[in-house]
């Protein structure tokens, strides 16, 4: 029983650790799995079915369901009919992926209503659509005429609604600013620079891309160098969340910054940032979150701002015991192969220390894998937990113009090892005295139990001795020695440290109020455990017999044992069940005798009504 929960001890700290440390890593084939989970081929709009292919189209998901024939004909009823500005513009999405085959003139008749309605729109939103579905025109039928002969009045009617913060307001009519509506405003602004006759000042240009670092100065960020946008904007309209809101700035920011001569100068730390903002959300369970997630990561992956590459680990416990070695990978976020590089560990150090474990090493590539590794760590890391900082160095200079690298990584580390539990030792003292009357070794890797006897009048002394795989001592989380009666009532006492010795003494005289004056069998059970160690354990180490004196008139009741509370899910006790017995009833004869009198009337009815 020891021994399983033993194993069961080792378990939990195993998952504690796993479970510590989340270092995000670029898209895998989770995410495939999960999209076919999600967009299962029933969708209820458009914007659905173009959120599900663009999902697989920036995934590449081969087996997906096959929707073109049902969502096709939703396109070309849309473009041929009379149908809101939204719906035009994601049956032109769909569209777009799926090459339906739709008749030129349809694409004339709604480029015409387009113009219109953005000469006429007075909201964020009409623009932001009736813009964007020209440009998908633009793209799907080159011989449509979709340029915008008013492109600078568009222009300022968009940025007329911009605030001094880089928020943008929905219409003039709506004192509010809103993140959210920055990254509509951003995306149509560059459809507005696409649809162009002429080209657009380019001091308007650069009044925009101020405002983006306005933007960016408001960006919020997290502890761990995650940078994220938050919605302000809370009257009105529906509110958006981090995910769905930064993701709107990136489709704005990368699309203008897509259209535009020049670079937007933002710093690369906020553009990864950004990207562990994405990845670091895991995988949503919503079909919307996840398309925001998959298609910001697909804008970050290419862009002419600035490209992110993602420092993973495939792990972040390591063994000495094993010898395992250190692994790191560098992606991008879609988990492309990131250019030439190398990656230097700058240093280590412990989590309550700030002194440098390793000196600055550059780490082995491993071009078969794409794995840069250390190959086996210094004699100076020892079993602990440490903070591991870690620093990308393209070989391209030119590359850190185009590439995110994110300075100084810190990577939290378990180094966990096999500890070495030995000198173990169990004495009877004399209270008086403190000379050994009884001492036993044990061996607490192998099934020696001891059995011992004492009285109150005597102390028990138990002690060890704990050592890393480098032969340093060791300081567990957890040490508890534990004595157990017959009776199930226990007590636990932590167990000290004296250096390099684990002592505990037990000094029964000052205990017999605490034993309740109970005397008989006491198990003794040692704990010892740690998250760096390897070899936890929960531990019977025998017996001891203690004679306490009796209990005085006044001394404290035993009190009850506390109730398991899970007992209540076990089973129940069977009930039985006591049923009255049957009252007593009239004999058969009887009772047909009393059925025979009352018919007999009833008889002599039926017979006269026959003879009349």
């Amino acid at each position: 029983m020891a021994r399983n929960l033993g194993g069961l001890l080792a378990l939990l700290f195993a998952v504690s650790i796993c479970g510590a440390v989340t270092i995000p890593g670029p898209v895998s084939d989770a995410h495939r799995s999960a999209a076919l989970e999600l967009f299962d081929g029933s969708f209820s709009s458009l914007e659905e079915a173009y959120e599900a292919l663009r999902v697989f189209e920036i995934l590449t998901i081969g087996n997906k369901p096959d929707v073109s024939t049902t969502t096709c004909k939703k396109v070309v009823e849309n473009l041929g009919s009379s149908s809101p500005v939204k719906d035009l513009f994601y049956a032109l999405k769909v569209n777009d992926i799926l090459k339906c085959k739709v008749n030129g003139d349809v694409f004339k008749d709604i480029a015409l209503r387009l113009k219109a309605t953005v000469n006429d729109a007075s909201t964020l939103v009409e623009m932001y659509y009736s813009i964007g579905s020209l440009v998908l025109i633009k793209d799907q039928a080159s011989d449509v005429d979709v340029l915008l002969t008013d492109a600078d009045g568009s222009f300022h009617s968009i940025k007329a609604l911009s605030q001094s913060d880089g928020r943008w307001r929905y219409s003039s009519n709506n004192p509010e600013s809103s993140t959210y509506a920055a990254g509509l405003a951003l995306e149509a602004l560059a459809g507005v620079i696409s649809l162009a006759s002429s080209e657009i000042d380019q001091s308007r240009v650069n009044t925009v891309k101020n405002d983006i670092l306005k933007l960016f100065d408001s960006i919020e960020k997290y502890d761990d160098g995650t940078f994220y946008f938050d919605e302000k904007f809370v009257g009105g309209r529906e509110h958006q969340g981090s995910l769905s809101t930064t993701s709107s700035v990136v489709r704005g920011v990368t699309a203008f910054a897509a259209v535009t001569s020049g670079k937007i100068n933002l710093p690369g730390d906020k553009i990864l940032g950004l990207a562990n903002f994405f990845l670091g959300i895991g995988i949503p369970g919503d079909a919307k979150d996840f398309f925001n997630q998959v298609e910001s990561l697909a804008l970050l992956e290419n862009n002419k701002v600035s490209i992110p590459l993602v420092l993973s680990l495939p792990a972040t416990v390591y063994s000495l015991s094993k010898k395992d070695q250190l692994k790191v990978r560098v992606n991008t976020v879609l988990g492309s192969a990131a250019p030439p590089l190398t990656v230097k560990l700058v240093q280590a150090f412990r989590s309550n220390a700030k002194d440098s474990a390793i000196e600055s090493k550059e780490l082995q590539y491993d071009q078969n894998n794409g794995i840069h590794f250390l190959e086996a760590f210094p004699d100076n890391v020892d079993v602990g937990t440490y903070v591991f900082v870690f620093e990308i160095a393209l070989h391209d200079s030119a590359g850190e113009k185009v590439y995110a690298t994110g300075g100084q990584i810190h990577v939290p580390i378990y180094v966990t090892g096999i500890i070495k539990v030995s000198n173990a030792e169990i004495a009877v003292l004399d209270s008086d005295l403190g000379s050994v009357e009884t001492q036993k070794t044990l061996d607490l890797a192998g099934n020696d139990d001891v059995s011992l006897s004492a009285n109150h009048l005597q102390k028990l002394r138990f002690s060890f001795q704990l050592t890393t795989p480098h032969g340093h001592a060791f300081k567990p989380h957890q040490a508890f020695f534990k004595l157990k009666h017959e009776t199930k009532h226990e007590h636990i006492f932590v167990v000290g440290n004296t250096g390099r010795k684990f002592e505990i003494i037990l000094d029964f005289l000052g205990l017999v109020e605490k034993f309740y004056y109970l005397s008989g069998r006491y198990d003794i059970e040692l704990t010892v455990g740690d998250t760096v160690m390897e070899n936890s354990f929960l531990r019977l180490l025998g017996e001891v017999d203690l004679d306490l004196p009796e209990a005085p008139e006044k001394a404290a009741r035993l009190p009850p044992l506390p109730v398991d509370p899970y007992s209540r899910y076990g089973p129940k006790a069977e009930i039985a069940h006591l049923f009255r017995a049957p009252e007593k009833r009239p004999p058969q004869e009887l009772s047909l005798t009393f059925l025979g009198l009352i018919l007999l009337p009833f008889i002599g009815f039926l017979v006269g009504v026959s003879l009349v």
